[in-house]
């Protein structure tokens, strides 16, 4: 408990602001609708799960601290029921569509937010050929005047349809049965995928499949999964893929050559991941050269890729966040792990991340190295 008095004291000074919510279960999923609004969905088998619309407290929506304001809490503005887990979930830009993904990975299902009601419904499916067991296709979608979905759980079985024929537009045509860990729609034409070996490309639909990549880069004695994220609307040339392994290792690539990485380093995690599948490396989109990793533990690590000077092969990170570790109940059960966590899109450092316990937290965070 000393610790978690401490920690408390210390977080006047670390946060802007800080928001501590309990979902009604927990969720890998945490998809931006606006600045506003975000989705959250349950992954529990052998149950109903909800996908939840939620609104953030109106002092999370407002451009500067204004002070006080009754609604301290999350609303929930849309909800609907899932017959099987949600382990991914993406917004079709400009609609008012939901693309979930799942065991079993037998089918993609397709969502409408109601504009009349406060109903999240079933409306379609999208069929995936591959039986693949234990296995679930990553998602993506491209924004359009018409919708469509890139996904896949191997490279050879990656596809994108559309979304209103589904028709199959493009497909890698390839026999490579790599798994896959994330697909990540960079514009109209490009995307990027990353292999739970490591291996990374860049892929245009508008060409045969042909993509440039890397080899898989492999890790320590007992292997490894990674997972990885391309930068939105880098500044210019340089690293602006972030990709990270289930043991700590932390690699920066510039897409003009992916073979050889700019970086490479350890993240001071006490152990790899317990569950690889919810590893997440995230840029900040109102930040220059910070990124967000998570998945080893309680925590959120927050790290300064211009910090690294290049002679120490550890990274220390600027911020950790350990809120979902000391406001865990009475400290009795197994610290939570934290499921997932995404970036605000215009508030530069406020964060959102949930953990295994139902845990919802929104978080601004300090730089206490001050002007640099």
């Amino acid at each position: 408990m000393e610790l978690a008095e401490d920690w408390l004291v210390q977080s006047l000074r670390l946060y802007q602001d800080f928001h501590a919510f309990d979902l009604s279960g927990a969720t890998r999923v945490l998809e931006w609708i606006g600045d506003k609004g975000v989705f959250v969905a349950g992954y529990e088998s052998l149950k109903k799960n909800e996908i939840l619309h939620l609104t953030l407290p109106l002092r999370l929506s407002v451009k500067e601290n204004q002070g006080l304001f009754p609604e301290r809490d999350f609303k929930v503005r849309h909800g609907g029921f899932s017959d099987r887990p949600v382990f991914d979930l993406k917004h079709v830009p400009d609609t008012r569509l939901l693309v979930t993904s799942g065991l079993p990975g037998c089918y993609l299902q397709v969502w409408q937010v109601a504009e009349d009601s406060d109903v999240i419904k079933a409306v379609g499916a999208i069929a995936v050929p591959e039986k693949e067991q234990g296995l679930w296709p990553r998602v993506s979608v491209f924004p359009a005047a018409a919708p469509a979905v890139l996904h896949g759980a191997r490279l050879s079985g990656l596809k994108v349809v559309d979304l209103e024929s589904q028709k199959t537009t493009y497909a890698s045509g390839v026999s490579d049965s790599e798994e896959l860990s994330g697909l990540q729609v960079l514009d109209a034409d490009t995307f990027a995928f990353c292999c739970t070996s490591g291996r990374l490309g860049l892929a245009d639909t508008r060409r045969k499949w042909a993509p440039s990549q890397t080899g898989s880069p492999g890790s320590g004695p007992g292997g490894g999964q990674w997972c990885a994220e391309v930068r939105g609307k880098a500044p210019g040339p340089g690293p602006n893929i972030a990709s990270l392994c289930s043991d700590g290792q932390l690699r920066l690539l510039d897409p003009r050559d992916l073979s050889h990485p700019v970086r490479s380093v350890q993240c001071p995690v006490s152990t790899p991941s317990p569950d690889p599948e919810l590893l997440r490396v995230t840029w900040a989109p109102g930040l220059d050269s910070c990124l967000a990793v998570s998945g080893f533990d309680g925590t959120v690590q927050v790290h300064d890729v211009t910090s690294w000077d290049g002679t120490e092969d550890r990274a220390e990170p600027v911020f950790t966040h350990r809120g979902h570790i000391f406001l865990d109940g009475d400290g009795t059960d197994p610290a939570p792990l934290v499921t997932t966590h995404t970036w605000h899109p215009h508030k530069p450092r406020t964060l959102l991340s949930a953990a295994s316990d139902a845990s919802l937290h929104v978080w601004d965070w300090v730089d206490l190295r001050g002007p640099h």
